[in-house]
């Protein structure tokens, strides 16, 4: 057994603590701008198409260079990296908070994006290595995913403040404190780390691979606009297909491939991915338009629907502190069976949520089995998915599964928001519309979590905890 010096552990902690702060600043930035977008059209002079691409620059980016940046990582140097993207990330915030133009703001979101992919899947593997043991890796994840998650569900709030009270300029300059802390920091409480054997970047499949993604995301996000009939849509989809194509023959024959096959093999890892891929479009697209229909149908003001929000973020944080428990009586297969369905029945209870109805009797019980179920599931999807990750390739663990949570998500907005829509049409009375969308894409998004807990159960062959094993 080996012992850990108090002073270590000390500085693992708050290195954790640091990580985190900076993986809740970059979530934040998710979605923090959805309120102000208002505020930004007056105040900038944007049109209605460009107004979108305040968020989809950073979705963009952000989704798009999460191969490159991880595998970059492991070569460059983890520490290295997330300093680097943290840096640009600031600066990149204070440019949005000083823009006076929209092409300023939209090409601010974009490099805030490609900082925060280089940010968060190096803070992820530094996080994987400074704790190797099963259930203290677990542990660190689960808090990791807690403030994560908290960056995502208290966004809104924190935008429909500081818009309301302020100004829309400080929904990027809070941004200024975090990167300085973590500049600061950082570098005094980890060290740097590097795969030894030193590879060179895969620089052909790297393009043909990054330039996917990024085509890919494109298209999904257009399709949330324009519809999936749309050349907008189908081009940029239709090149994805042909550039996936050109990296798998490319990546076949390469020497050091950009994701090695004997990586993607492990089954572990392949199911969390999977799995992952199905829990992010249902839950994105339930943020998405569960934030809409309170403000259209139920009638909420956006602060209202914001603060209407944050006990989901309770939820999540009480399944994060149960994950722990279950994963060691359970073992990962059955907890991720059962945060699943736990999910996926609470979905089924907000996909009845109509017009006139209560807050607490309405919106409150089914948001809080949703989020349960969520807080139940992330540690431990995020433990499997970087399960037996190494020195070697913590970076290319990291940067896969956040780069498939984002191509989830935008997967997930594009398609259940459009089959929303397309249930309202046949329906004069708006609200009644929106209504029906509403029920038809949760009841959908709960039909992937069964789907997702069936596929675990199937395939996901371990027995207990210590299936997330150390790193060697």
């Amino acid at each position: 057994m080996t012992l850990v010096s108090p002073a270590v552990t000390g500085r693992r902690r708050a290195a954790l603590v640091v990580l985190c702060f900076v993986q809740f600043m970059l979530v934040l930035d998710d979605n923090v701008v959805s309120v102000a977008l208002p505020s930004l059209r007056d105040d900038l002079g944007f049109s209605g198409p460009g107004l979108a691409w305040v968020v989809n620059a950073y979705f963009l980016a952000f989704g798009g260079l999460l191969l490159l940046a991880g595998r970059a990582a492991d070569l460059l140097g983890r520490r290295r990296v997330f300093l680097l993207g943290v840096a640009l990330f600031g600066v990149a915030s204070l440019a949005c908070g000083l823009a006076q133009q929209p092409w300023q703001l939209v090409a601010g979101r974009f490099v805030q994006g490609a900082g925060a992919a280089m940010a968060s899947p190096a803070a992820l593997s530094l996080i994987t290595l400074l704790f190797p043991g099963a259930e203290e890796r677990a542990r660190a994840l689960g808090l990791w995913g807690a403030i994560a998650a908290l960056g995502g569900t208290t966004g809104l709030v924190i935008s429909g403040v500081l818009t309301d009270l302020m100004s829309w300029r400080w929904i990027f300059l809070i941004n200024l404190p975090v990167a300085a802390v973590a500049l600061a920091l950082l570098p005094r409480l980890v060290t740097e780390s590097r795969a030894t054997h030193r590879a060179r970047l895969d620089v052909p499949g790297t393009v043909l691979g990054t330039a996917a993604v990024v085509s890919l995301v494109y298209g999904l996000l257009q399709a949330g606009e324009s519809g999936w009939a749309d050349m907008a849509v189908i081009a940029p989809l239709l090149l994805a297909a042909v550039l996936a194509a050109g990296f798998l023959v490319m990546e076949s024959r390469a020497a050091e491939p950009l994701v090695p096959r004997s990586f993607l093999s492990d089954r572990t890892r392949a199911v969390a991915n999977g799995a992952t891929l199905l829990f992010s479009a249902a839950f994105y697209a339930m943020a998405f338009l569960l934030m809409i229909h309170l403000q259209t149908v139920l009638g909420y003001g956006p602060l209202q629907a914001g603060v209407a929000y944050l006990p989901f973020g309770a939820g999540i944080l009480a399944g994060m502190w149960l994950s722990t428990r279950a994963l060691m009586r359970m073992g990962v297969r059955w907890t991720l069976v059962l945060s699943f369905l736990i999910s996926s029945g609470g979905l089924l209870l907000l996909s009845g949520l109509a017009a006139g109805d209560p807050y607490a009797a309405g919106v409150l019980p089914g948001m809080l089995v949703t989020s349960l179920g969520c807080g139940l599931s992330l540690p431990v999807l995020t433990a499997a998915a970087v399960t037996g990750t190494t020195e070697e390739n913590a970076g290319l663990g990291s940067a896969l599964f956040t780069s498939v949570q984002q191509v989830g998500g935008a997967v997930g907005i594009a398609v259940l928001v459009t089959l929303g829509a397309h249930r309202g049409e046949v329906q004069t009375d708006p609200l009644r519309a929106a209504t029906e969308g509403f029920s038809l894409a949760l009841t959908i998004a709960a039909a992937l979590l069964a789907l997702g807990a069936i596929l675990i159960a199937a395939l996901l062959r371990t027995r207990d905890g210590t299936a997330l094993r150390a790193a060697p």
